[in-house]
């Protein structure tokens, strides 16, 4: 497993944050020039290099580059306040940034071994008290969202157990997902892949109460999400008994 070496640049009033180890493995000479253009969705669709998009509550974009693919995804607000401020986060500096603290969330969990996507690239752009960002990360190759599974069909109990064996190993760690839902858990062939880290944490300790308290919130939310979806699908396969076999995987792991 190649060691993530993060690098931070700035250029043209851009704050860029990168892989370096993987920038020289993708492309030769990738200079802040080039790299800004990776965060282009139009230089990639002006390339045919674009794979295709996922809408939420942001658009991400899935483009190829010499045989690897990546997704591109731009910061956006939910709730209500989005309305205000689509896209626009209070500048507190470049370490408590939403990018800048997803992409170290991530590269500390691929140097863990867990099953997330590896950072490539972080962006932000400063404008006065606020700014806008962009993140670059490895797709998961064949990754369909759990709540696209269950939509289509019932999951077997292994499936289940797999999942809750997968966030198990993520808290173990210490790592919390802030938006642990069934659309931010992938499964791709035998494996299973948690998410979009945005607003995540690294908690350190694993016996606390306080430690307790946060795993039982996160797993709470999946299960919330998937009633939730439950109650909006017509077709929707999702049972007490299919979360019964994702916590005796989490019990077990």
């Amino acid at each position: 497993m190649r060691n993530i070496q993060p690098v931070e640049i700035e250029h043209a009033g851009q704050h860029i944050l990168y892989d370096a180890s993987l920038a020289t493995q993708v492309e030769q000479g990738l200079d802040a020039c080039r790299l800004l253009q990776w965060f282009d969705e139009t230089y990639w669709r002006a390339r045919g290099k674009l794979k295709g998009e996922a809408r939420g509550r942001g658009s991400a974009f899935f483009f190829e580059h010499q045989d690897c693919e990546y997704v591109l995804r731009h910061y956006r607000r939910g709730g209500m306040v989005a309305g205000l401020v689509e896209d626009r986060y209070i500048w507190t500096g470049l370490g408590n940034s939403r990018p800048w603290r997803e992409w170290h969330l991530l590269a500390a969990a691929h140097e863990r071994g867990l099953p997330a996507p590896k950072p490539f690239a972080a962006r932000l752009i400063k404008s006065g008290m606020f700014y806008t960002a962009d993140l670059i990360t490895h797709r998961i190759a064949a990754g369909v969202s759990l709540a696209q599974q269950l939509t289509a069909g019932r999951q077997e109990q292994a499936v289940w157990r797999k999942i809750g064996r997968v966030i198990r190993r993520f808290h173990d760690a210490g790592i919390e997902h802030a938006d642990l839902n069934a659309h931010n858990i992938l499964l791709a062939g035998d494996d299973a892949f948690l998410v979009d880290f945005d607003r995540g944490r690294m908690h350190a300790g694993v016996f606390s109460k306080r430690i307790r308290n946060w795993r039982r919130r996160n797993l709470q939310r999946l299960l919330r999400s998937l009633n939730k979806l439950g109650g909006q699908k017509e077709t929707f396969h999702f049972t007490s008994g299919d979360w019964h076999y994702l916590l005796e995987g989490y019990r077990a792991a």
